[in-house]
């Protein structure tokens, strides 16, 4: 039975891999949740459905502590921190945002195995974080990138040549006009069910820049051996080609459990984790290429990557700031991307510099961030 740290808990990554888990009672045991702590019902209900000796958060802790009498609660903006380090065998990393990266940093200083779902822990600081990664601690958990770690099984890092991820295209992937889009109409994604902020970053495929920075240092793939296509069926979720010419695709439901079960129980498989593919049905898969000039964020993101340094930092603070912008009516959906390109574009000297630890990330990020504000104060009418 293995132990699991599951942070972010009460998301959409964290709730489907407590379904798996309950799905699964002899093969897991939760020892510790956290979350934010904004929905207490539900953290509180997490942690008396799997009897977690540990629950942290960084809101309602008093109220958390009263309704869980005989749990540790710690509580706090580095209670997620502390627990990633704590003695288990697997941590699931589901935080959205760049504050995941203190914990992901604390499992592997911990030595803990890392189920990797926080993909902005390695944009805003991969160099760190894989400095201080051993063979095999860190598993990803977005599908694509699982994709990819099971396609490349298939052949020796050597044979590999090209990695090429999958995106929906999200909502307005046949729209041409992207004026005058509400906030409405950019979380009716038309595939996956997640958190806000991730479904406006998959409607601008900021999401997929974030994942090609993520799978440069994953796997060790220069920047132009990383493609990404429009794939609207979401069912292959990623393809690695070889250098014979062949290319390896890794196919499922449009769900995140295959990916999910597959961290938490690597290096085995765990049975009946998603409903397969059903071949008594007709399908069709289309792929076609990402129109760069209605979603400039995929070649900003590898621009940023490629300049390194601090750049993939202040790529995704900027959006961080520029989506709750839009999600709370201050910007149009059309001007994230230009927002997040002039804040990058402003950085013109010293982007090379290296990130020692996480106190350097929060400090770029914290001037990245303020800029944007400035930025935003000055498109104000």
């Amino acid at each position: 039975m293995r132990d699991v740290v599951i942070l972010g808990s009460t998301g959409s990554i964290g709730t489907q891999a407590l379904q798996i888990i309950a799905d699964n009672p002899t093969s897991f045991r939760v020892i510790a949740l956290t979350c934010a702590g904004n929905n207490p019902a539900l953290i509180i209900e997490q942690a008396k459905k799997f009897n977690v000796t540990y629950v942290g958060v960084i809101n309602n802790g008093e109220i958390i502590r009263e309704a869980l009498p005989g749990v540790i609660v710690i509580d706090g903006p580095q209670a997620s921190t502390q627990i990633a380090a704590m003695e288990c065998d697997t941590v699931l990393n589901a935080i959205t945002g760049s504050i995941g990266l203190g914990p992901t940093l604390a499992a592997l200083d911990a030595g803990n195995i890392l189920a990797l779902a926080n993909k902005e822990s390695l944009v805003a600081g991969g160099d760190l974080v894989m400095s201080k990664a051993q063979v095999h601690q860190i598993i990803p958990v977005d599908s694509e990138h699982s994709a990819i770690w099971q396609c490349a099984q298939a052949g020796s890092r050597s044979e590999i040549r090209k990695l090429v991820l999958t995106a929906s295209g999200g909502p307005f992937r046949d729209r041409v006009d992207l004026q005058g889009i509400s906030i409405e109409d950019a979380l009716a994604h038309p595939t996956w069910s997640m958190g806000a902020v991730v479904t406006i970053n998959s409607a601008t495929l900021v999401n997929k820049g974030l994942e090609i920075i993520e799978a440069h240092h994953l796997f060790s793939m220069p920047y132009e051996n990383i493609e990404a296509v429009i794939h609207p069926q979401s069912v292959v979720h990623s393809l690695v080609e070889f250098i014979d010419g062949s290319t390896i695709a890794q196919a499922s439901p449009p769900n995140m459990k295959g990916a999910i079960s597959y961290a938490l129980n690597w290096p085995e498989r765990l049975a009946n984790s998603t409903l397969p593919i059903d071949w008594t049905r007709s399908h069709t898969w289309s792929f076609s290429p990402i129109d760069a000039d209605r979603f400039p964020a995929v070649d900003l993101a590898r621009h940023c990557g490629q300049g390194g340094g601090v750049l993939p930092t202040i790529f995704n603070a900027a959006n961080e700031v520029a989506v709750d912008a839009f999600l709370t009516n201050s910007l149009e959906f059309s001007s994230i991307v230009s927002v997040v390109a002039a804040v990058v574009n402003a950085y013109d000297n010293g982007v090379a510099a290296t990130i020692r630890d996480l106190a350097d990330v929060s400090a770029i990020e914290e001037d990245a961030r303020m800029k944007t504000r400035e930025h935003l104060i000055r498109l104000a009418p």
